[in-house]
């Protein structure tokens, strides 16, 4: 196994769970075998949350800045030399921040819907009603 010793590729981990889980939901297993992929899903449903969670805070704060950088430009026209790059870098840091978030929440959102899917194939799922 080899080590991540920067982080890890989180599209990457994301890509290969979300294929596991769906060629595991596409085939036959016993109800443990089932219930035990369903805690394993579950877990990586909190680690992805997290790392959602930690973004949006981030997100957050780089729109805050971008703002503040927006103001300084619009209200001190005379540091437009300095501050206008400033706020285009953090507009376009903000640009990727969002992509990235808008990622992490679509992923998970779907692997709610994976969650069901290995619900029900546990007959787990309550009735609809």
């Amino acid at each position: 196994m080899t080590q991540d010793r920067y982080g890890i590729n989180i599209k990457k981990w994301c890509r290969q769970h979300q294929t596991q889980v769906e060629q595991f939901i596409s085939e036959d297993h016993t109800p443990e075998e089932t219930q035990q992929e369903l805690k394993y899903h579950l877990q990586k449903i909190r680690f992805l949350q997290h790392e959602r969670l930690v973004h949006l805070i981030v997100v957050f704060f780089t729109i805050v800045i971008t703002l503040f950088a927006l103001g300084v430009v619009l209200y001190l026209p005379d540091t437009i030399i300095a501050s206008g790059p400033i706020f285009l870098g953090f507009l376009i840091l903000l640009a990727f921040y969002l992509a990235h978030y808008f990622f992490l929440e679509n992923t998970v959102q779907h692997w709610y819907r994976l969650y069901e899917e290995l619900l029900d194939k546990a007959g787990l799922k309550p009735d609809k009603r």
